[in-house]
């Protein structure tokens, strides 16, 4: 299945959507007194997976076509933002930056999260190189702690697209990523929520990152130094991964920061980064004094 926050026409609230290709009908509207949020779904495990999916494949009435709805992010409260840095070796490498035997884990800040469609916008003072991060997120479904790796996949809930947005110089000034990468506005998250069994090896997807015609970031997940369940194995020892929380992933080669000449996010820059099976997430960029 497929969801998303949506804006409805005549609503300023933003609902949980069920997502087909023929549009969106609130979840709610499937299921009355159903959940509003992805992290009510997930919270009502899967006897509320359960009763939406039955709902929606009986449900013939009329859906919103996508184009007329606007999109909140695919994650509203994630009680955690969990970030992985320096997990695809041609990143590390272009920033000149040591991928160590551990992964290098960040958190981003909840004021961050943008919509796709949405305007992100930045002093340009403050923030003089801003980069683009194609990433796939990896939402959990239930909680998860000291989990192995073979079992890891098992508590997944879904995957996402994330566009890590970095403000470089101030990456290179500090020894925390967090502030660097969690200005207003930072992690556009969506478009789309796509449950895990659609998503069978989350290790054989296409990502990319275009601006225009052009393909800055095209690779593949399987070119993670460290797989989606070595990572939950991993972030899961000793700390409840609470369900709802959102891990970016990382992200491949191909950085605008790193080029010659660079390629940076600049005022009336529009900028999609995509993953296969889930979808393109867009962002406009808009800069102030």
């Amino acid at each position: 299945m497929r969801f998303a926050h949506a804006v409805l026409p005549a609503s300023d609230t933003p609902v949980l959507v069920h997502v087909t290709d023929d549009g969106v009908v609130p979840v709610p509207e499937l299921v009355p007194s159903g959940p509003a949020t992805i992290e009510q779904l997930i919270a009502g495990g899967s006897a509320a997976r359960a009763a939406v999916e039955a709902a929606a494949s009986a449900y013939a009435g009329e859906r919103t076509p996508v184009a007329a709805v606007s999109l909140a992010p695919a994650v509203l409260t994630p009680p955690s933002i969990m970030a992985v840095g320096l997990n695809y070796a041609a990143h590390a490498g272009e920033l000149s930056l040591k991928s160590d035997d551990t992964p290098t884990v960040f958190t981003l800040w909840p004021n961050s999260l943008a919509p796709h469609g949405g305007t992100t916008t930045w002093s340009r003072e403050l923030a003089t190189s801003v980069d683009y991060e194609a990433e796939l997120g990896v939402i959990i479904g239930r909680p998860a702690r000291d989990v192995s790796e073979e079992e890891a996949l098992d508590y997944v809930y879904g995957y996402t697209v994330v566009n890590d947005i970095s403000a470089r110089n101030i990456q290179y000034s500090e020894a925390q990523w967090c502030r660097c990468k969690s200005l207003d506005g930072f992690t556009p998250v969506g478009p789309y929520v796509v449950t895990a069994d659609e998503i069978p090896d989350p290790q054989a997807l296409k990502i990319w990152t275009r601006i225009g015609d052009q393909y800055l970031q095209d690779a593949t997940t399987g070119q993670m130094i460290r797989s989606v369940a070595k990572l939950i194995a991993h972030l899961s020892k000793g700390i409840t991964l609470l369900p709802g929380t959102l891990i970016s992933t990382g992200s491949p080669g191909g950085s605008g920061y790193s080029r010659t000449p660079q390629v940076l996010l600049a005022d009336g820059t529009t900028v999609h980064v995509g993953v296969e099976g889930i979808g393109e997430l867009t962002t406009h960029c808009v800069t102030t004094e």
